[in-house]
């Protein structure tokens, strides 16, 4: 736990996906993220949540749906959505935030 938030409040931008192992859109997800982590590097930490074996961090951020994707700046949730993304989606948002300060975050509800 510790971990994760030492990760999300940094400056990189973080895109957690919450997931599930028996979760079909979730199978579907994981191989565009892995895609999107190619053609991003090092611009944004992508980590993987599983809801079953993290199931107060998932109620902690309200995921009732999965997948559910979270993307934190400055340990600030600054985009949210459910369902699977694209890839050109999520690297949309990644650099969205990639440069933005304490100051200038907004958050998304979508």
């Amino acid at each position: 736990m510790d971990d994760f938030n030492k990760l999300i409040a940094g400056e990189k931008p973080t895109l957690v996906d919450f997931f599930a192992t028996w979760c079909g859109p979730c199978k579907v997800q994981g191989p565009i993220l892995e895609d999107v982590k190619n053609k991003v590097g090092d611009a944004a930490n992508i980590i993987k949540i599983d809801v079953d074996k993290n199931n107060a961090l998932a109620m902690q951020y309200n995921v009732r749906s999965v997948p559910t994707l979270i993307m934190f700046k400055l340990g600030t949730a600054v985009w949210r959505a459910v369902g699977v993304q694209t890839a050109d989606e999520l690297i949309r948002k990644i650099k969205e935030h990639e440069h933005t300060k304490k100051d200038e975050i907004k958050v998304d509800p979508a």
